[in-house]
């Protein structure tokens, strides 16, 4: 599952996240849950709209699941890590595993806890839609790496 704390898909990126996700479906069973924002967000300071948002999210998680939450202070990997890092999950039966892009202000320390796995994609800050994109087109190309297909060039 490919999850987002935010707005809906930016139309300008939408088709291309949708490729991408698409293109996913020929390794896996994946679907986007976008957790919309709250309504009251305005009212709330940045601790208070993580933890509601961490309620929310948490409340969407089995215990099963492997939690990889995105965030730049996180490990930075390759592209084949990350090939190898769902691989391993497959070889281990994990049922589902969940990639999840914080809020505007991050995720409280509860997600942080239940992560099993911290991605960093870089030092830099994206846009969230940019991240859904990126993210998208990520776990394509590791499914093409473990498959040993040609879009992923060394």
């Amino acid at each position: 599952m490919l999850c987002s704390i935010g707005k809906p898909h930016d139309s300008d990126l939408k088709a291309a996240i949708e490729e991408f996700t698409k293109r996913i479906t020929n390794y896996f069973s994946v679907e986007w849950l976008i957790v919309p924002p709250q309504k009251n967000a305005a009212t709330l300071s940045a601790d208070e709209l993580k933890k509601v948002e961490a309620a929310s999210v948490l409340q969407k998680l089995t215990k099963d699941d492997y939690l990889v939450l995105l965030d730049e202070r996180g490990k930075n990997i390759s592209s084949p890590a990350l090939a190898t890092l769902i691989q391993q999950r497959g070889n281990e039966s994990t049922k589902r595993i969940v990639f999840l892009i914080g809020g505007a202000f991050g995720v409280e320390d509860s997600v942080f806890k239940r992560a099993n796995f911290v991605w960093s994609l870089s030092q830099l800050v994206f846009p969230h839609m940019i991240v859904r994109l990126i993210l998208a087109e990520q776990v394509y190309r590791a499914c093409s790496i473990i498959k040993n297909e040609k879009y992923h060039h060394v």
